[in-house]
């Protein structure tokens, strides 16, 4: 079997044909994580755990949907017995006792979980710079195609495994594309469902009104499968992509490195030759809208959300001791300048209160960004809006990556998209004619429509094929 082909749907089958057990799966997923400890992909591996697991299932060989396949869980989605830390050394001890819905699902559908992988610490950023854990020589979880370059984040452990080739699936989370920024770095595709479509109890928040988890796998297939392990639902078949009509919004095409903007026209010039029709759109007050939404929400719900989530673990652990631990200089200049003194940055660069601007964003300015794309599809009759994931490719990992520069930059693309609540996935579409790394492309449909996005993106796939795995150092 070559395992660095392996896809969660073809593990399912080859699993009820007898062709390999799943010990045999789960042992080679275990070794490739500790031959890939410089990745620092993996907070906690469980490998008694995993590997008891996997041999019932081979006692059992029952068929459910992910029997006996190897996955990896985001260290801030509670996994019974296993420590939760969401990244962040206070919570390093904190072991729940069951498992959060959306693992519940999993686990019922028959997933073996490997262990917990590795993130920005508490969410709160795109590098995976996180200081606070490492199994390599060096902190940040490193990206699969180059151990120089960031994995991106939140969910960087969970994207660098997949790419590494060290397992075909997993869960990770989003608020402003933390799902998709890993996915589109290490080459693996992902779903941001529509906020509220899956459960989101048992995960560290950052905003009730824009979390959610998010499957993350080798293929949009696999992605389809996990999503109809949690959510439910009849298999997608793919779309016809004759009836398709995707937008492009020229405001979303900007700060594109060469690589970047060279693979996505030729991803939108392949996608015509399909048949799928692609329309040139306006999308005003786009980014001013966004900019009244995004940082108020986050910032400002972070703090409630988070002492409820503390309250809840019973380790009387209180938000002032959580950040007064926290590793990671970034993170800790938020928490500690906004988050705990519940500010926002106002004009000159001054502090100002956040309620008052939150409110304005919750009652205002969010509507305003939702009723925007939604007359946009309606206008149009669009199924997707389509643009690179990234705007540019991976870049080095060290402190700088998580420059808010760097923050803005790499969420620009993302982040409207989670605020108005819409599903959108990650596609790879291209390796860097110069840089060789993974590039990204992303659709974002109208709320609700998660469905008829991965029937897309399973077309898709189909056109764009399969990046080639990483090279082995």
């Amino acid at each position: 079997m070559d395992f660095d082909r392996l896809t969660l749907t073809q593990a399912v089958a080859d699993l009820r044909a007898g062709k390999i057990t799943s010990t045999a799966l789960t042992t080679e997923a275990l070794a490739r994580a500790k031959a890939n400890a410089d990745l620092n992909a993996f907070v906690t591996l469980d490998e008694v755990g995993a590997l008891k697991a996997s041999a019932a299932f081979d006692a059992t060989g029952d068929s459910k949907p992910l029997g006996g396949v190897p996955i990896v869980i985001k260290d801030n989605i509670e996994v019974a017995e296993l420590p939760c830390s969401a990244g962040t050394p206070a919570l390093k001890q904190y072991v729940p006792k069951a498992d959060a819905p959306v693992v519940a699902k999993l686990r019922a559908a028959g997933a073996i979980i490997i262990g917990k992988t590795n993130m920005h610490e508490l969410a709160f950023g795109i590098s995976g710079y996180n200081t606070a854990f490492k199994t390599g020589t060096e902190f940040g979880v490193r990206n699969a195609y180059d151990r120089a370059l960031i994995a991106g984040g939140s969910s960087s452990g969970t994207g660098a495994a997949i790419g590494a080739r060290i397992v075909a699936g997993g869960l990770g989370t989003d608020t402003g594309g933390s799902v998709r920024v890993p996915a589109a770095l290490n080459g693996c595709a992902s779903l941001r469902p529509t906020v509220g479509r899956y459960p989101q109890a048992g995960i560290a928040p950052i905003s009730h009104t824009r979390d959610t988890a998010g499957p993350m796998a080798a293929t949009m297939a696999d992605v389809e499968l996990l999503d109809r392990v949690i959510a439910g639902g009849d298999a997608v078949q793919p779309a016809d992509l004759k009836q398709i009509r995707i937008g492009i919004v020229r405001s979303m095409l900007i700060n594109l490195d060469t690589d970047t903007d060279a693979a996505f026209q030729a991803a939108v010039a392949k996608v015509k030759t399909q048949g799928v029709t692609v329309l040139d759109i306006e999308m005003p007050q786009l980014a001013e809208l966004n900019g009244q939404v995004g940082f108020p929400i986050a910032l400002y719900e972070a703090y409630d959300d988070m002492v409820a989530y503390l309250a809840g673990t019973g380790t009387g652990i209180t938000i002032d001791a959580l950040a007064r631990e926290i590793a990671s200089p970034d993170v800790k200049d938020t928490y500690d300048g906004l988050v705990i003194p519940r500010k926002l940055p106002g004009p000159d660069n001054t502090l100002v209160d956040a309620g008052p601007i939150y409110e304005a964003a919750i009652k205002s300015a969010r509507p305003a960004l939702q009723a925007l794309y939604g007359r946009t599809f309606a206008d149009n009759r669009l199924d997707a809006i389509a643009f690179p994931t990234t705007p540019r490719v991976a870049i080095a990992s060290n402190p700088d990556a998580s420059s808010p520069e760097n923050f803005g930059l790499f969420i620009q693309n993302t982040d409207p998209g989670s605020n108005a609540g819409l599903p959108g996935i990650q596609i790879p579409i291209a390796l860097g004619a110069v840089s060789k790394l993974p590039i990204g492309l992303e659709l974002d449909g109208p709320a609700g429509s998660d469905r008829c996005l991965l029937a897309v993106g399973m077309a898709l796939e189909k056109v764009f094929g399969r990046l080639p795995a990483p090279p082995r150092s």
